[in-house]
This record gives structure tokens, sequence and C-alpha cells, in this order.
């Protein structure tokens, strides 16, 4: 029982961490509106705050993945934890839209560390028969961080403007510093692979062969790179701009477009909860996001066909988010299927760059979108970004079916 409760404690540690950094990947399309009015600037302008925040995230993130591996996570995790605090509240200062732009830019280096240091504290923490349950647990404490964001920056905004609420957001960093300063004793992470005698040691400033670039550009890790892009890419154009596109096409008040956005979110951290399960349960991961992917494209093509109701499109979104969170914690299962022991922290920050690269991405694409007056395209790039993550993950059942086992210590499921 004590290894149950030292699990959760280890879950609530890095999760509350892993909550706020998708608040604050979230905190400004809320005041997307009220920064417009005040900086004089467009939608693909306001995009482009997302995607400097997801570039700086990926640029970032593989050298946190070697320094989490090399030096361990906690430190990483308090400076980056501090560091995105810091720059979200000083937004709110911020007197002109450039100083937006440096700052959003060290909220993502902050962020950066967020993954490899939780998967490396999950993959020394965690029991094996539970990690795929862990995995789905830290994935759903980043979504209830994307869903508590939208309300929470609203009223914020709504009791001391966008600038107040943008400073009172970098203080909630406070509590979770607390937290990870006083108990992390708790936070262990992943134990390195023994040298066998006989074996070469690599020269100075030469990183070991399977942890090294050979590694993550191995054909099964690239495709999981691209597959982790367009779950992105679908993810980050719900969030950042299917309320503008709502109410473009389906001519939704606001308050009710970002009604069906909270529903997709809640419905997504639902999933995940349910993906982990299943992903404890069976091998079969390819074939389930297959059919999960395929069924959500065929639901956000709908707005684009039909006129809807507010509460059949909350459902449709719902049905959407729900089939969409449960792929991730299968997902994360695949990755650690292939990870050599001691290189968790590397290829996972590897691999989760493509969150980073389809987040970038798919903001400044929609805002463009929306600027030029087609928001139905909005809704059929969501359904083709689900086609394609449908190959991709195909693909990548076959290719690690064909690719040598990895080193002891790895994950101990195959994708399938």
């Amino acid at each position: 029982m004590s290894g149950v409760r030292k699990s959760f404690r280890v879950l609530a540690l890095i999760g509350s961490g892993h909550a706020l950094s998708h608040f604050y990947l979230l905190a400004l399309p809320p005041l997307f509106p009220l920064i417009k009015a005040e900086f004089g600037v467009g939608y693909a302008e306001l995009g482009l705050l997302l995607t400097l925040f997801n570039i700086a995230t990926g640029a970032a993130q593989i050298p946190a993945g070697f320094l989490t591996d090399r030096i361990g996570a906690r430190a990483l995790l308090l400076a980056g934890v501090a560091l995105m605090g810091l720059a979200i509240g000083l937004l709110g200062l911020s007197p002109a839209y450039p100083m937006m732009l440096a700052l959003v830019v060290l909220a993502g280096i902050g962020n950066s560390v967020i993954h490899p240091s939780d998967y490396v504290i999950m993959a020394g923490s965690i029991a094996p028969r539970w990690l795929a349950r862990a995995f789905g647990i830290h994935t759903f404490a980043g979504n209830l961080g994307f869903a508590l964001a939208p309300v929470t920056m609203v009223g914020l905004a709504a009791l001391a403007g966008w600038r107040g609420a943008l400073c009172a957001a970098g203080l909630l960093a406070l509590p979770v510093l607390l937290g990870l300063a006083l108990c992390g004793r708790d936070l262990q992470g992943e134990a390195r692979p023994r040298a066998r005698r006989g074996d070469a040691e690599p020269a100075p400033g030469q990183a070991t062969p399977p942890a090294g670039r050979r590694l993550l550009l191995a054909p099964p890790i690239l495709l999981l790179l691209l597959f982790y892009m367009l779950m992105a890419m679908v993810t980050s154009g719900v969030q950042s701009f299917s309320v503008s596109a709502l109410v473009a096409v389906q001519n939704l008040q606001l308050g009710a477009a970002n009604g069906v956005l909270t529903t997709f979110l809640i419905t997504s951290s639902a999933g995940i909860l349910l993906g982990g399960l299943i992903a404890d349960r069976t091998r079969r991961y390819a074939l389930l996001s297959a059919i999960a992917f395929g069924s959500a494209a065929l639901l956000l093509l709908l707005p684009a066909l039909l006129a809807l109701p507010a509460l059949a499109l909350a459902v449709l979104f719902g049905l959407a988010g729900l089939l969409q969170g449960s792929v991730r914690p299968a997902r994360d299962m695949m990755v650690r299927a292939v990870t050599p022991a001691g290189a968790t922290g590397r290829v996972f920050a590897f691999v989760m760059t493509g969150l980073s690269v389809g987040a970038a991405i798919t903001p400044l694409l929609f805002g463009l979108i929306l600027d030029l007056g087609e928001p139905r395209l909005v809704f059929w790039l969501l359904a083709a970004f689900f086609g394609a993550a449908i190959l991709v993950i195909l693909l990548v059942q076959e290719v690690a079916a064909r690719a040598p086992a990895p080193a002891a210590g790895a994950g101990e499921v195959a994708a399938e």
C-alpha cells in the first residue's frame, strides 16, 4: 500500500506541474479579443504568440531531455516551472506587442523541461504494470490545465482586465514550486543500466551509440515524432481558433462556442483516463488509434457541412474529444516500448518536440485562414490531420514489427 501511496504522491507532484504547463499554453487565446483591441494586431499576429511559445519549447526540449538523463529531473523541473510562471506573469505588464513575443519565448523555454523530466520520473518511480495508467493520469492532469484555462482566464479578466489575469496566472506557479521543493525526495529518476565488463567506454564528448543520434533517428522514433506532431495539430487547432470558426460558420454566440470548446477539453480528459485503462490491457494500439481517429475525423467534418444547434455541436466535439484523448496513453506506451533503458528523457523529449512543432504550425495557419475569410477550411484541415495520423500510426506498427528489440530495461510492451 505504501508503494501505491508513493505513486499517487509522485503523480500529484508532477501532475500539478504538467497541469500548470498546459494552463499556460492556453492562457492567452481566451484573452485574444482584449489584446487585439489594445494593441491593434490581427489574428495571425496573435497566433504568432502561440507559435513562438511552441517553437521555443521544441527548440529547448531535446537539450532538456539530454540534461534530464545526465543530471536528474527534479532540479530542471523546478527551474522550468519557475521560468514559466515568471514569464506569464510579466506578460501582463507588457507595454507593447513585441515584448509579448519575447516573453512567450521565455515561457516556452521553461515549458521545455516538463515532458522529459516527468517521463523520467514516472519511469523511475512507477511500477511497470501501472505505467500506462500513470501516463494516462499525467496526461489527464495536463488536459485539466487546458480545460481550466479558458473559464479561469475569462473570469480573471472580467475582474482585473487581461493584464491582471496574466499576472494572477503567473502566481499560480508558487504553490507548485513549493510542493516540488518540499516533497522532491519522492521524485526518483530512471535507473541507469550498468555497464558490463568488457564494454568499450565512449570517447569524451561522444554519445553512447544507443543513446545518441542513431537512436533518435531510428525509423520507429521518427514516425512517432510525426504522429505526435499530427496529434498536436489537431489539439492546437481546436484550442486556438475552433471558437472563432464556430462563430463564423455556425453563427454561434461567443459564450456558446466557448462552451463547445470546453466540452471537447473535458471529454478529452475523460478519454485519457479511459485510454490508460485500455492501454494496460491490450497491445493493439495502432488498430485502436485508427478506429478512434477515423471516427473523430468524421465528427469534426460535420460542422463544415451542416448547420447545427449549439447542443449538437457540443455533442460532436465531446465525442471527438473522447476519442482523441483515448489514444494518448497508448501513444506514450509505444514510445516507451522502443526506448532503451537510461534514454527515456531524450527519447520522450525528441518525440514530444513533435507536439511543439504541431502546436506552432496550426495557430498561425488557422489565423491566416480566418483572416482570408475561409473558416470552414478549419474543420476540413482538422479531419485531414486525423487522417494523416492514421496512416502514420499504421506505418509505425509495420516498422516496429520489423525493428530489433530495444535494449533491456525498455518498455515492457511492443507496439502491436
